[in-house]
């Protein structure tokens, strides 16, 4: 409450469509633009950032806030969620925007990790205060759906119910087509950790997909 204060001038400042409209956010940095010179501007902008200059943060906003909502919104499925983890990576940024380093990584890869802590933290507080309710997330799936997207629904149900660090490597990888390397750089872990959770998680989803299937035909009228 006290950096929504502080910093009101921030969600003031942008548009809200932001949160919805990943390619129009992106487009803040121009798409031609190559990975290292996105870098490049990614640091000037925060240390103009750091010496006062509120336009320089209101770019990086635009131009990172589409890639860190989507992987929020991938991650928890949640529209309001997603919009509230990514607030809170922006204003974290504000606070400490000294903790990124140049040298060590690309700001994307860092916004990265930053939303998986606050996706963590979020998480945590859910599960201490909502214990899981099995009986009502069976009531729940077993709810008729219509044909049309029913098997998209289940798809992301799946990937939903996956251990975390499965369904991160899910959305980075398949979800986001980001290369094992390039998924490796932003989660911080081996390529070869990548593939083995990959390699772990189609298998659980597949499964559970095929799970899925088999109990809708079950219920089939013949």
């Amino acid at each position: 409450m006290r950096a929504a204060r502080k910093y009101g001038w921030v969600m003031a400042d942008l548009p809200r469509s932001c949160f919805w409209n990943f390619p129009a956010a992106s487009a803040a940095i121009g798409t031609d633009a190559s990975m290292t010179e996105i870098s490049t501007r990614d640091s000037e902008l925060l240390q103009r950032f750091r010496a006062g200059d509120r336009e320089a943060f209101t770019l990086l906003y635009r131009a990172h806030q589409a890639s860190v909502f989507r992987f929020a919104m991938l991650m928890t499925g949640d529209h309001v969620k997603a919009a509230d983890v990514t607030q809170d990576v922006f204003v974290w940024l504000i606070h400490h925007a000294e903790k990124f380093d140049p040298d060590r990584g690309e700001l994307a890869a860092f916004l990265g990790g930053v939303t998986r802590k606050f996706l963590q933290r979020r998480r945590g507080e859910e599960l201490r205060w909502a214990p899981l309710d099995e009986n009502t997330m069976m009531a729940e799936e077993s709810v008729e759906e219509p044909e049309i997207g029913r098997d998209s629904e289940a798809l992301r149900r799946a990937i939903l119910a996956l251990p975390e660090k499965y369904r991160e490597v899910v959305v980075r990888c398949d979800l986001e087509e980001k290369s094992y390397e390039e998924a490796a750089g932003v989660i911080g872990c081996a390529v070869g950790t990548v593939r083995s959770r990959l390699h772990r998680a189609r298998g659980l989803l597949a499964r559970k997909l095929e799970k899925q299937v088999s109990g809708r035909a079950e219920r089939c009228p013949v």
